[in-house]
């Protein structure tokens, strides 16, 4: 039996998912979230054999949570999203997903998807392959830079916050630190990335597809 948790914001979508998933008897949901932050929560108390995760998520984006997931160890994930812009791919893929599904394909590929994945395969939606290779092959050679990677984890996670229109003492009260270290961090994030002002920095996480516009 493989255990699962599902991370998606949309309620009917969120919902879909699992009743989808419980009509596998091999596949059991045992756990769901809204956000982020719930998602990561899910799989430390949880330890699902797999998490399948949306990349649009508030709180805490999907890629930061690829990152903390995999440094626990104990859960695969596979994204389920509707972008299929290369560098999104990429980007999963080095932060840890093990397989990636966009949002239009059918419930027997994501059944395939969740099977070879928790066999220890990669997964890649079958439209996405030949452009997420040419992108790969186009970063190896220097020509994609992307400033955001230059940010921290934290920075991350209180840039999507700042963008989503949280104040220092808001953010600080999520992440448990001060709104001194939240301004610190914001401080920083926005010498890194040349941003001037909030209007920009809400720019910036529309470009980058951290919040929707």
């Amino acid at each position: 039996m493989t255990t699962l948790v599902v991370a998606e914001d949309h309620a009917l979508v969120r919902e879909g998912l699992k009743s989808l998933l419980k009509t596998d008897p091999t596949l059991k949901p045992v756990g769901d979230a809204s956000d982020g932050l719930q998602a990561v929560k899910a799989v430390e108390e949880l330890k699902p054999d797999l998490l399948v995760l949306d990349l649009m998520l508030p709180r805490l984006h999907g890629l930061e949570v690829l990152r903390q997931v995999r440094k626990l160890k104990t859960t695969k994930v596979l994204v389920v999203s509707m972008h299929a812009e290369s560098p999104y791919v990429i980007e999963a893929f080095q932060s840890g997903a093990a397989g990636y599904l966009l949002k239009d394909s059918g419930a027997h590929e994501l059944i395939k998807a969740i099977r070879l994945v928790i066999s220890g395969q990669r997964y890649l939606s079958p439209r996405l392959t030949d452009m997420a290779l040419n992108a790969y092959l186009k970063r190896v050679e220097g020509v994609i830079v992307d400033i955001y990677a230059t940010l921290s984890s934290r920075e991350r996670v209180v840039l999507q916050l700042a963008a989503e229109g949280n104040s220092s003492a808001q953010i600080g009260k999520q992440l448990f630190i001060s709104p001194r270290t939240v301004e610190t961090h914001r401080t920083n994030l926005m010498k890194k990335l040349s941003l001037r002002s909030q209007t920009e920095l809400v720019r910036f996480a529309i470009r980058k597809k951290i919040i929707e516009a």
